[in-house]
């Protein structure tokens, strides 16, 4: 292989999910918060107490700011999740438990 010719590489089909009932396309391994990002979506999770917007913060899964509820676990960094076929994604609030 030479390093300075393209390897001609193409991605995989897109995974559909869904993200509060509605369809979410991803690329082939792309995160939760990338896919989301990529459809216009900004904030997914409402802080406790007083629901205050969050999304991305440092997108390398160290602050917390993107919890989502993926199929059903709470508590799951969007910016480390990959998208995988038929998840389904929702809007966390609080703690994402329905004690909440």
């Amino acid at each position: 292989m030479n390093p300075l010719e393209p390897t001609r590489a193409r991605p995989g089909p897109d995974a559909t999910a869904t993200f509060d009932g509605m369809p979410l396309r991803a690329l082939p391994g792309q995160t939760v918060a990338a896919a989301l990002w990529a459809a216009g979506v900004t904030a997914w999770r409402g802080t406790r107490g007083t629901g205050e917007p969050r999304g991305v913060f440092c997108g390398i899964g160290v602050c917390f700011d993107c919890l989502v509820v993926v199929n059903g676990r709470p508590n799951q960094r969007a910016c480390l999740v990959p998208v995988r076929p038929g998840d389904v994604i929702r809007t966390q609030r609080g703690t994402g438990r329905d004690d909440d």
